[in-house]
């Protein structure tokens, strides 16, 4: 590829000597302003609590609202039910930092660019200086704590997680899948635990100076050591006061049937669904039916989390050895001991 030919992103056109004369996220055609850096995932492994805690320090600009996945091409199935929607082409993206200060350092966390197969391929032809955070987590925790994530967002339906496990064949040929569900592949459970594999997409277009690999533990034990450690990485101010923050933990559903029941009031377009929300906006704003519906799950329906199944976990550490192997060696780092898949039988 010579530096005279085209690169494409959502329609807009650059030359690779447009995208190499980028300065701090500026320079392309239409495009005010791109991330310094990004926060690549994966999920249930603190990134909502690091990205919070980023937020707050006065040098970094990272955008309001959840995740924005432009760069995940292919997770782009089906439009998920929040208010901001989902930017389409990079100058709808660019506009989400468009209030950064011209001082700061950009960024954003999709959680779902680490496991994404086209995320890192497209943030390098338009951001190639770009930094990158990733953050993993031991492989079975790390798949207990997603499956309940995504019995809570409505992304799966099946509350035990050996059954989801079991269903994945089936799901990879488009059965099964669950009518509310706009994230299909995210039920797809063994692709998300391809750590090696997924960091070496970013590792064959990036310089490794350019990557950061963080685990959930060292996170989680000590979150101000961490994050310091991120803010040295993106060049600013390592020494300011840092809050420490926890987003998200995971919830069991008590009532399956119940929280369908809830989502299809809040976001169903059955008719019957239409019918509660047309009689319930004379005597309830839509912001207020929201927080009403919130209030309903977290009373009746989310229950803390109940203690893992120990011969699932056990299973599920034998199926991917070779993965935190392979990490291992990757990080030049003994995963293999401090998760304790050394002791497996």
């Amino acid at each position: 590829m010579t530096g005279t030919e085209d690169i494409h992103a959502d329609g807009v056109r650059a030359t690779l000597s447009d995208v190499a004369s980028v300065d701090r996220g500026q320079g392309l055609a239409g495009v005010d302003r791109l991330p310094d850096f990004f926060v690549v995932g994966h999920a249930k492994s603190g990134t909502s609590a690091l990205n919070r805690m980023l937020k707050r320090h006065p040098q970094v600009f990272m955008p309001a609202g959840k995740e924005p996945w432009y760069f995940a091409t292919e997770l782009h199935e089906r439009t998920p039910p929040r208010p901001e929607g989902t930017p389409t082409t990079l100058e709808q993206y660019s506009a989400l930092f468009a209030a950064a200060g011209p001082e700061q350092v950009v960024g954003e966390a999709s959680p779902q660019y680490l496991w994404s197969r086209t995320a890192a391929a497209r943030i390098a032809e338009v951001r190639p200086g770009a930094r990158i955070v990733a953050v993993l987590r031991e492989p079975a925790s790390f798949l207990r704590s997603l499956h309940m994530q995504l019995v809570e967002t409505y992304v799966e339906t099946e509350s035990d997680l050996r059954t989801a496990l079991a269903l994945e064949d089936e799901r990879r040929r488009g059965r099964a899948i669950p009518p509310y569900t706009y994230w299909p592949k995210m039920l797809l459970y063994s692709d998300h635990v391809r750590y090696a594999e997924q960091l070496r997409r970013y590792s064959d277009l990036f310089p490794r100076d350019q990557l950061l690999v963080l685990i959930y533990d060292d996170f989680r034990r000590d979150n101000e050591t961490t994050v310091r450690q991120v803010l040295r990485f993106i060049g600013v101010d390592d020494t300011l006061p840092i809050e420490p923050a926890e987003v998200n933990p995971s919830v069991r559903v008590r009532s399956q049937r119940l929280h369908q029941l809830l989502h299809s009031v809040s976001v169903g377009t059955s008719p019957t669904s239409v019918r509660i929300k047309r009689a319930l906006k004379p005597m309830m704003p839509t912001r207020l039916r929201r927080a009403v519906l919130r209030g309903a799950r977290r009373r009746l329906i989310y229950a803390p989390p109940a203690a893992p199944d120990e011969q699932l976990m056990s299973e599920l550490r034998m199926r991917y050895r070779d993965e935190v192997v392979a990490l291992s060696e990757f990080l030049d780092r003994d995963l293999v001991t401090q998760w304790g898949y050394d002791r497996l039988g």
